[in-house]
């Protein structure tokens, strides 16, 4: 059996926060939930420190060292023209 993606995870483990949080639940049903939770925990938690350690290992300089820069979502997005691009070797 595959493990659970990420995003299934996540939505998994938000179901059982808001079980939880609601109440009403019989003790034993309440801590299998919040054991169940703990588990899906650890998984999101190694999986980003998985996908940390990518994007570190992508951002390392040709000295190997980690060269911290702003993670910025909105970037200009328009392609850049292809005549401006000196860089080409031809």
């Amino acid at each position: 059996m595959s493990e659970p993606g990420f995003e299934k995870s996540l939505a998994e483990l938000e179901d059982i926060v808001e079980k939880l949080e609601k109440g009403g639940l019989a003790l034993n049903d309440s801590l299998k939930l919040f054991e169940k939770g703990v588990k899906l925990a650890r998984f999101l938690r190694e999986e980003l420190e998985k996908a940390e350690k990518k994007i570190e290992i992508l951002l390392k300089n040709e000295k190997g060292e980690v060269k911290e820069e702003a993670f910025d979502l909105v970037k200009d997005e328009t392609p850049p023209d292809s005549d401006d691009d000196n860089s080409l070797p031809f």
